[in-house]
């Protein structure tokens, strides 16, 4: 095993006996196993694009399988051997097609060729194909680089998928992205080449989910989320799958069950569509990695849709389910919903009936709801603010949360910001500071909530609006960027945010233990990527 994908990876160098994350050796290198039939799958996937047509079944393992291997999505041996049997079927099935028109195949790579009989040969491979195989310090450190940022790509791109939008562009780029990640013949300056591509394409995707989301559920608008609790039991939902939620709303529908959301489902509360529904409570607890507390008071059945999940503990390990990508040996499964029908959530809600109702952890309210079109609405009175003085600076704060104590640099920095400085976030990293500043500057409140870490495009496509509409350059703008990173899609937003020609990027609480000093250096010199260092520094920098 090694496995250097998070933030929180060991030493800031890599995970070689257990992830940091609580995954097991034999899975992570099974992870690295599925990566290699991707390659295989992609192999073919890319001539018969060309020469045929897409491949629905194969874009979909695609998408699901390199969602699985995200951080803290699924820690289950069983699924990713299952993950890897699908892609060598596909790809079997895809080279037959061919053959069967005219193609010979000879000289092919190993990706292309290899399979397995019994579990003991797949463990036996796994253990071969990991990238400490790319013996280059540099051209390793891109090919992760850009396989971290497709393995986000995959995750915005099926939750598209999910609501019946997607893009054969991203798909491709998906299957040449992985045919370059350990191809001996990629150099530095093709691997380059691709990752700036991946911030093109993670940009493209990121709008495609938004075109998604909003399309079937509106364009959020400010909202008031409850963070308190009533008296009925409940079901916790909690990850970024919105149609799931839709799915259980409309299950529990006098039932007399309640559903509150969790971590990254709270921007759910911001959509239109789902104010009809007097069974969503609000929003309950923090961020991923508050679920071992959150979790245990919660009392009902919790619902992990997507990552990031954190290995139960006993005391609530029982009423924990995963679906989708989300895996855990022990824990219950809900199945994929079957073609024109909605997935089963009734053993949820029959557990449910059988539970207490939450425990209460805090009352009152949060605001949010900012989508890109939502902000340019505001457009007047941002600038009239900013003109008057009353707002000196935006500080785009977006990203992930996580458990060590340096994060609570962000926490410090928050406070520490004037009265005339508004926060502009998306993704889990809000957590810090969305209860601790609360007040507005005319109207405008001090902390801006885009939604979840796909919509960090929100906060970008606002930004370079108003450039535009200013005659001025993205980087012109009041505005400074203090990111928190965690896993591979913080890393495809950075890489989104480099491609559309944003700099000065301050990145933590530490850089990746991916990015070699070589590979730091071209960053830094291209776009003046740089660490945090202390909050009375970083602000002080920042706020001329």
């Amino acid at each position: 095993m090694f496995c250097n994908q998070c933030q929180e990876t060991l030493k800031n160098e890599g995970c070689t006996t257990r992830g940091v994350c609580g995954k097991t050796g034999d899975v992570a290198d099974l992870q690295d196993l599925v990566i290699h039939s991707l390659r295989g799958l992609s192999f073919f996937q890319e001539i018969k694009r060309n020469e045929i047509g897409p491949d629905r079944e194969a874009n979909e393992i695609l998408m699901e399988a390199l969602f699985s291997t995200i951080t803290n999505a699924n820690f289950d041996r069983r699924r990713m051997l299952e993950y890897i049997r699908r892609a060598l079927s596909a790809r079997d099935r895809m080279r037959n097609e061919l053959e069967d028109k005219g193609h010979e195949f000879r000289d092919l790579p190993d990706h292309a060729l290899w399979t397995f009989t019994t579990e003991e040969e797949a463990d036996r491979k796994a253990s071969s194909v990991g990238h400490l195989t790319i013996e280059n310090e540099d051209i390793r450190s891109l090919s992760t680089l850009l396989l971290y940022g497709i393995k986000g790509i995959s995750a915005y791109a099926e939750h598209a998928y999910t609501l019946d939008l997607e893009d054969e562009t991203i798909f491709g780029f998906m299957n040449r992205g992985l045919l370059a990640y350990r191809d001996p013949e990629a150099d530095m300056e093709k691997l380059l080449g691709l990752v700036m591509e991946c911030g093109e394409i993670g940009v493209r995707t990121m709008a495609l989910l938004d075109e998604a989301n909003t399309s079937r559920y509106g364009v959020p608008t400010p909202h008031r989320v409850n963070i308190g609790v009533r008296k009925n039991p409940g079901i916790l939902i909690s990850g970024h799958d919105l149609k799931d939620l839709h799915e259980l709303l409309e299950q529990t529908k006098g039932t007399g069950i309640d559903v509150y959301t969790h971590g990254e489902m709270l921007p759910a509360n911001y959509y239109p569509f789902f104010e009809k529904y007097d069974n969503l409570v609000g929003n309950y607890g923090g961020s991923w990695w508050y679920q071992i507390k959150d979790f245990d008071t919660f009392n009902g059945p919790v619902i992990l849709t997507t990552n990031c999940l954190v290995p139960p503990l006993a005391s609530y390990g029982d009423r924990v389910y995963t679906t989708n990508t989300v895996g855990f040996e022990g824990i219950p499964h809900i199945p994929d919903r079957k073609q024109g029908k909605q997935k089963d959530f009734s053993n949820v809600i029959e557990h449910a009936k059988r539970c207490e109702p939450p425990k209460e952890l805090e009352t009152g309210e949060i605001v949010g709801g900012f989508n890109h079109r939502t902000l340019w609405g505001l457009k007047d009175k941002v600038v009239g603010a900013v003109q008057a003085g009353k707002i000196k600076k935006f500080f785009v704060m977006a990203g992930c949360d996580g458990r060590h104590k340096s994060r609570e640099y962000y926490t410090e920095f928050a406070k520490a910001l004037p009265k005339e400085a508004v926060i502009l976030t998306a993704g889990c990293a809000k957590y810090r500071y969305n209860k601790l500043i609360t007040d507005d500057i005319d109207g405008i409140p001090r902390v801006i909530d885009a939604g979840q870490c796909n919509d960090s495009f929100s906060l970008a496509s606002f930004a370079i609006k108003l450039a535009e509409d200013l005659g001025v350059g993205v980087n012109d703008l009041p505005i400074e960027y203090n990111i928190a990173w965690y896993e591979q899609k913080a890393v495809l937003v950075l890489l989104a945010l480099l491609h559309l020609g944003v700099k000065n990027i301050h990145l933590g609480p530490t850089l990746p233990a991916f990015v070699s000093p070589n590979v730091l250096n071209v960053l830094v010199d291209k776009f003046q990527l740089g660490p945090n260092s202390t909050v009375e520094q970083d602000l002080a920098e920042m706020m001329v």
